[in-house]
């Protein structure tokens, strides 16, 4: 009696394990990192807002190419601009950018400083753009790390770089903490023979972003269908990247090139999160 009691108890433990474990992958199936998720938009955000910053400074001082016409920038009136060397054609220019404790510019709310160096004409072949922060927040939350725009153009009707970005992180306005690193391929498809910068619109054709918790939780982010940046818009306005993580799987898509700051992720389980950046 005492055996089949036991037999029966362990077979009721097996069933037990089997059903929690079952259980417990069901939850994780469906678990979705909606602050991982949110975090990754917003470093998006920042890296696009910067390029902004990087094409303003370029152009209105001669660093953008060879040209001399006038041209149409949007650079914040709030925040102070100096340069190391202002002699045309001299190399290298070292942009100054200082927001001080509150630039308001745009609905877009920013602090600290941002170093913006070219080694050349940003649209010489070979050359390079560096992105510099220093005590740099952009909405509440800071953002740290160094971006390189390397110009790799072979066509000079569609100038492409490669950016790289190393070092990054995010620090959430509640103190969370995410870094983040990775490469992407950098094309302009409009406004390239126009001497203003209104109707430059730019598209993220591949590359792969990794974005980790300091708790070990990683994200890996790669570019499915081309993200459409134009200059006239803060945001990215359409494509969609793959993510990729401990409890991301699916796809973020941007919307239909409508310029605002909502997209929506696609877990694989078939829900759907809006997401603001």
């Amino acid at each position: 009696m005492k055996k089949t009691n036991l037999l029966v108890l362990t077979i009721l433990s097996i069933l037990s394990l089997t059903f929690y474990s079952c259980d417990k992958e069901d939850q994780e199936t469906n678990t979705v990192d909606q602050e991982l998720l949110v975090a990754n938009g917003q470093i998006d955000f920042s890296n696009e807002l910067d390029f902004n910053l990087g094409l303003d400074v370029a152009t209105e001082n001669n660093s953008y190419s060879s040209r001399t016409e006038n041209t149409q920038m949007s650079f914040p009136q709030c925040a102070n601009l100096s340069v190391n060397d202002p002699t045309p054609g001299v190399f290298p220019k070292i942009f100054t950018i200082d927001f001080g404790t509150s630039c308001l510019d745009n609905g877009i709310l920013r602090s600290g400083i941002i170093t913006i160096t070219f080694d050349d004409y940003f649209t010489n072949y070979g050359s390079k753009m560096t992105i510099e922060r220093t005590n740099y927040y952009v909405n509440g939350r800071k953002i740290e790390g160094t971006v390189v725009y390397e110009n790799q153009t072979t066509d000079s009707q569609v100038p492409k770089w490669t950016r790289t970005v190393t070092n990054g992180k995010l620090i959430t306005i509640t103190g969370n903490e995410f870094t983040f690193s990775g490469t992407r391929t950098v094309q302009q498809t409009a406004g390239v023979s126009t001497l203003t910068l209104g109707d430059n619109i730019y598209e993220v054709l591949s590359g792969t972003h990794t974005v980790n918790r300091p708790n070990g939780t990683s994200l890996t982010v790669t570019v499915v269908e081309p993200l459409i940046k134009k200059y006239a818009c803060n945001y990215i306005s359409q494509g969609q990247l793959d993510l990729q993580g401990s409890f991301l799987d699916g796809i973020l898509d941007y919307g239909d090139n409508t310029c605002d700051n909502q997209a929506s992720y696609t877990h694989s389980n078939g829900v759907v999160y809006t997401i603001s950046l």
